[in-house]
């Protein structure tokens, strides 16, 4: 990344700091704090696109991110990324534990604290692709990895002296100011390979390959998110600088090509959602936004305002054709970090090849052994590109790919090659169904672990639609009281939702059927008849989809996330119900809006 060549890693510690280095302090670390901030954006990005039911869990591994990213790059990261490395520029090996580190009055600790946020960011970027299926284990295991290893030699080639840069010597080496290849493909590499080993989420595609549709959480996280990121993005990029005298300039270009980028990709992102069919969505702009971010992040400090925006318009491109590649594939990527990060990330580092000025690149490095063959250059800095995306990909998918792999065949210490088994990479199917948020809570581990609780069962054999699974609990008697405008069951019910004022009850088994019976609001009787498979949580609670038998009819709609003509595992039904569908039994009288989340 280019703060190497405009500033300075390290300071004198003995005779004080200059005004010069006090104020590239300054400017490092309130570009850092930006680059921090941008972790409050994945958070609101990611818990808004997942499902309900996950939301409490994508969080906490988002907040896990940060901790354990700061963790790994204080013991190791940081010196093999920045370490001295003699004659070998594979990987550094000064600064451990921050041991050797100057005196106060040196840019070090700025120069430290800059880096980290930058191997935070990258780590994040994984959470997204491996969303809503990983284990809490895996998660911890790769997230260290990253932060101490595969990234850290990825920035240790990619910057200054070290790296594959000596071998090119009618180049300038990687030309990535603020990592297109650095951070984001090492972030969206390790996604993919993360999406490819888990498989799809359950029910993401059908039998013949469609795609199901998985409502978001919150469309507003997802937005804010998205805010928030583009504003972080400003100090990831034009805090590339690395100091303030002097280079002011370059950083008031880099914002301004930042913004066209985001700008033009946005656009056109959406406008090719709409040619291509799909309605006019807030998901395809926002993703279009980090597209065009992620693509003009290595070139925005070395091509002119108009190459911006033509930088932007591919990107849009890319995304949109990467991710329905993958859909293609099966490939379930529930926040496309794969498409917007690792295959834009390549898009961003090729452009540089073709855009970049020499002025520009003389502005920047102080000297211009080539520039974008656009722009005269006569090809090598070309493929310089072309290498660094090619050693990027192979040593991230490489690396990642084996711990993924290693992290599915390993059960309870022991290797395993028994088809289907999921090791400690992915959670069992009932776990999934159930959600994460309950199955990985303090509760649900209680149950698994003492058997204290049966629970309603889900046919795993089905699809997981969005919330057919929030019906969990015993089925012993029990009272459910109202909430917030839905209803949780104490023992009994395990969550009822809808125009039920008041219900109070019992819950009862008696030859495989279940019966709720519930007074509304008028003091009215409404019994919901429900045959379905109940389980002893003795060995782990298992979630399934309730069988329902008997017939369907009259004022009765199933609910906007349910796909038509689903067979089972009704997720909504509204209205006064009374008679005619196979599979299907529910009575409600006198007539009324009732609605269970089932």
């Amino acid at each position: 990344m280019a703060s190497d060549a405009l500033g300075s890693q390290g300071g004198s510690g003995e005779g004080g700091l200059s005004l010069d280095e006090e104020l590239a302090i300054l400017w490092t670390l309130v570009c850092a704090i930006f680059v921090v901030f941008m972790q409050c954006g994945f958070a609101l990005l990611e818990s808004g696109a997942v499902r309900q039911k996950n939301v409490k869990n994508i969080l906490l591994k988002n907040a896990l991110d940060a901790c354990v990213s700061t963790v790994c790059w204080w013991a190791a990261g940081y010196a093999f990324a920045y370490g001295s490395c003699g004659q070998s520029g594979f990987i550094g090996y000064s600064h451990f534990f921050s041991s050797d580190s100057p005196s106060a009055d040196s840019t070090y600790w700025s120069a430290f604290f800059f880096s980290w946020a930058f191997s935070a960011t990258a780590t994040t970027v994984v959470s997204g692709a491996v969303a809503e299926r990983m284990q809490f284990k895996a998660y911890v295991i790769y997230t260290g990895l990253i932060s101490a290893f595969i990234y850290p030699l990825v920035v240790h080639w990619g910057c200054g002296e070290a790296g594959y840069a000596p071998l090119l010597s009618r180049t300038n080496g990687l030309m990535d100011f603020a990592g297109s290849g650095v951070v984001h493909m090492v972030g969206g590499g390790a996604g993919l390979m993360g999406a490819i080993l888990l498989g799809p989420r359950l029910g993401r595609f059908q039998e013949d390959g469609s795609l199901v549709h998985f409502e978001p959480s919150s469309p507003t996280s997802m937005a804010v998110g998205v805010f928030i990121l583009w504003i972080g993005w400003y100090g990831f990029n034009a805090g590339s600088t690395g100091c303030f005298r002097g280079c002011m300039g370059v950083a008031s270009k880099v914002a301004v090509n930042t913004t066209l980028s985001v700008g033009s990709s946005a656009l056109t992102s959406l406008f090719l959602a709409v040619v291509l069919g799909q309605p006019g969505d807030i998901a395809p702009l926002l993703n279009g936004i980090l597209a065009g971010a992620v693509s003009i992040t290595a070139g925005c400090a070395f091509v002119k305002a108009y190459a911006a925006f033509v930088i932007g318009i591919v990107a849009a491109v890319v995304y949109t054709f990467s991710s329905k590649l993958l859909l293609r594939l099966r490939i379930d990527d529930p926040l496309d970090a794969s498409p917007i990060h690792l295959f834009c990330g390549m898009w961003g580092i090729l452009s540089v090849g073709f855009f970049a000025t020499e002025a520009s690149t003389e502005s920047v490095y102080h000297y211009a052994n080539d520039w974008g063959v656009f722009y005269g250059g006569k090809g090598y800095q070309l493929g310089a590109q072309v290498l660094g995306v090619v050693v990027i990909t192979a040593w991230t998918c490489g690396i990642s790919g084996m711990l993924f792999w290693g992290l599915k065949k390993v059960s309870g210490g022991t290797c395993i090659v028994a088809k289907g088994r999921v090791g400690w990479l992915r959670v069992p199917k009932e776990v999934e169904v159930q959600g994460l948020d309950f199955a990985q809570s303090l509760t649900g581990s209680l149950f698994s672990k003492y058997g204290a609780a049966s629970h309603w069962a889900y046919d795993t054999t089905l699809p997981a639609f969005p919330d057919a699974n929030k019906s969990t609990g015993s089925a012993a008697s029990g009272k459910v009281e109202r909430s917030a405008g839905s209803a949780t069951g104490i023992g009994g019910v395990a969550r009822v939702s809808g125009g039920v004022a008041r219900v109070s009850g019992a819950a009862s088994q008696a030859s495989g059927r279940t019966s709720v019976t519930n007074g509304g609001q008028q003091g009215a009787n409404a019994r919901l008849s429900i045959d379905m498979a109940r389980q002893s949580s003795a060995g782990g609670a298992v979630a399934p989809v309730p069988r329902v038998s008997g017939a369907l009819a009259g004022r009765a709609s199933m609910g906007s996330r349910l796909p038509p003509g689903t067979p089972r595992g009704l997720s909504r039904v509204s209205g006064s119900v009374q008679g005619g569908v196979p599979g299907r039994s529910y009575t409600v009288s006198p007539p009324g809006d009732h609605s269970w989340d089932i």
